[in-house]
């Protein structure tokens, strides 16, 4: 059984689709079988995975409005070992499309149902709001990863966030758990780096991954080319942390499914 992750943080530019990108291939690398939901309507995520969204046939947004088979939006990305579910900017309509539906909140959760036993890890790249498709992916979800900058306002907006969790667990997920913080664009030359990943350890009473992803130049140049860091440049800072990564959640991953 897989492993399914929603990649959250309604705060913008904090490294959520890097994240998802390259959390995704690090996996890959080591040996898992990956999806990547793409529920972001810029689209980021596909694209620098390598899939060209204006020529798949079907996307996310087909499949949340039931037009489609999942099968038929599942891509090949350029990472052996990760399947893309792409968006466009048509998902931005989706919110308006399902007002009025009852099951609104559960059309992610009851298409990967069918699904989810072929991969160990899904990983959902959430919009930075929280709406409809974020509430989507946490319910289908078993657990929420956040990844925050380190930079003075990180903490601006978490606690929405945290709200937002716990809403979804009471009402909606009941097993929905915070996988972990992770922070990101650490820039080792200034203190405020250093003083913001320790404010956030004293503040924030959730696990907090002993990775931290550094700024790195060949971790911003990847995108541009349709590549996650581990193809790009597989020897960069950026790359050996986003590894790193992986390995702990495969860890966390293990310990989790040994508890259940």
């Amino acid at each position: 059984m897989s492993r399914i992750i929603a990649v959250a943080n309604q705060k913008g530019g904090v490294g959520k689709t890097t994240t998802v990108i390259n959390l995704s291939a690090s996996l890959a690398e080591q040996g898992q079988r990956v999806l990547m939901v793409d529920l972001d309507p810029q689209g980021n995520a596909s694209s620098d995975l390598g899939i060209e969204k204006d020529r798949t046939p079907a996307t996310v947004y087909d499949l949340i409005l039931g037009n489609c088979r999942i099968e038929d939006c599942i891509f090949q990305s350029v990472m052996p070992g990760v399947h893309v579910i792409p968006s466009t900017v048509h998902l931005a309509g989706a919110e308006v499309e399902l007002i009025g539906t009852s099951d609104s909140q559960y059309r992610i959760r009851q298409a990967l149902a069918g699904i989810r036993d072929r991969y160990d890890f899904i990983l959902m790249d959430c919009p930075p709001s929280l709406n409809i498709l974020t509430v989507n992916a946490m319910t289908a979800a078993d657990s929420v990863l956040v990844p925050i900058q380190c930079e003075y306002y990180a903490l601006e907006g978490l606690s929405q966030l945290m709200y937002t969790i716990s809403l979804v667990q009471k009402s909606l997920n009941p097993s929905l758990g915070i996988e972990g913080v992770v922070f990101t664009m650490y820039d080792a030359r200034t203190n405020l780096s250093l003083q913001v990943v320790e404010n956030v350890k004293q503040n924030l009473r959730q696990r907090i991954y002993r990775t931290i992803i550094p700024r790195n130049v060949r971790l911003a140049e990847a995108p541009s080319h349709g590549l996650p860091i581990n193809l790009y440049d597989p020897r960069s800072s950026g790359a050996d942390s986003y590894r790193r990564l992986a390995q702990e959640v495969i860890q966390s991953s293990g310990a989790q499914k040994t508890d259940d």
